[in-house]
């Protein structure tokens, strides 16, 4: 099965039964089980570059948490090239920018979803600061509280390599996903996005690598591995 069009499609909802989708269910799986001293709460999904398919596996990872009937918020941190709210198909008008400008409250800019259990906060409007506000004390506040209030919270920060804000938001989470698009990014491209991530201490907890070629019949498909050895 190819990737859909829509790269942003929530296949985990719209047929759950599928490949890819039982794919997504064991990315959690392995998420779930990948530390037994520490419960993975906050979990922040990146990429070495751009187009590589990581807003698309963080929207489908929070579907799958949601439907294990657990409370899951999602937040796009990445306030440079915002996706998320196409994604969920919600308003953009306040978001995380908004909260840590000041501008909107908390729960003014917690948006429910189509998805029962998930909720989302979008980016809000591009600011001219991003970095600064990922690696400010309202940020690492901010995370603080929802830890309160969400089973799981889904970050989805910018490509790692292109900017800084994925290292700075790194070491507020519990784990770090790094995604990649196995017949786009080069060994070495991806050696040194996870050096990146490893030299300011956060917790890598995988690769997941898009389009993977399997067996001819299978065609392409989303996998996940359980090292940081891409």
């Amino acid at each position: 099965m190819s990737r859909p069009a829509n790269k942003r499609n929530l296949i985990t909802h719209t047929n759950p039964r599928s490949p890819i989708s039982e794919a997504y269910r064991s990315l959690r799986t392995n998420v779930d089980f990948s530390s037994v001293d520490q419960k993975m709460q906050v979990i922040m999904v990146t990429s070495a570059g751009p187009g590589e398919g990581k807003s698309t596996t963080i929207g489908n990872l929070a579907v799958t948490y949601a439907q294990s009937e657990r409370k899951v918020l999602l937040i796009d941190a990445d306030m440079r090239k915002p996706t998320e709210h196409h994604t969920f198909e919600v308003s953009n008008r306040r978001g995380l920018s908004s909260i840590l400008s000041q501008q909107c409250t908390l729960d003014e800019a917690i948006q429910p979803t189509k998805i029962p259990g998930l909720s989302v906060i979008t980016s809000g409007p591009i600011p001219p600061n991003p970095a600064e506000m990922v690696a400010s004390q309202r940020m690492s506040n901010l995370i603080d509280e929802l830890r309160g209030r969400f089973d799981v919270i889904l970050i989805d920060s910018p490509p790692t390599l292109a900017v800084t804000d994925a290292q700075l938001l790194s070491r507020r989470c519990d784990g770090v996903i790094l995604v990649l698009d196995q017949g786009k990014v080069k060994r070495e491209i991806a050696l040194k996005a996870k050096e990146g991530l490893v030299k300011v201490g956060a917790k890598l907890l995988g690769v997941v690598l898009n389009n993977v070629k399997r067996k001819k019949s299978e065609g392409y498909y989303y996998y996940y591995y359980g090292n940081t050895n891409p």
